[in-house]
């Protein structure tokens, strides 16, 4: 499932985890995909998934790219794009094209 936010006043980018049970999340551009286990998000920082189990949305605030999920959060990771680039351009990399 795919849902854009398109957020007018994006200041800045803030997570804040409550007992792994609530993470309220601002800066959010988009949110490109979720489900129960996991939440692919836009941020002003960069792609970010967040893991977990249970996870729903509680509150969604589109004009300021404010976002609260509750659930049992595992991890959250910030996925570098430039790591992939990085890669393709390794030695061995290079060797099998």
């Amino acid at each position: 499932m795919e849902q854009k936010i398109v957020a007018n006043n994006l200041v800045n980018h803030e997570v804040k985890i409550f007992d792994r049970h609530e993470i309220v999340l601002t800066g959010i551009k988009k949110i490109t995909s979720f489900d129960p286990e996991e939440f692919l998000l836009e941020t002003t920082m960069g792609m970010l998934l967040i893991k977990g189990s249970n996870l729903d949305i509680v509150s969604l605030d589109t004009r300021n790219g404010h976002i609260e999920i509750k659930g049992k959060v595992n991890s959250y990771e910030y996925l570098d794009t430039n790591k992939k680039g990085r890669q393709e351009n390794s030695f061995i990399a290079r060797l099998f094209q």
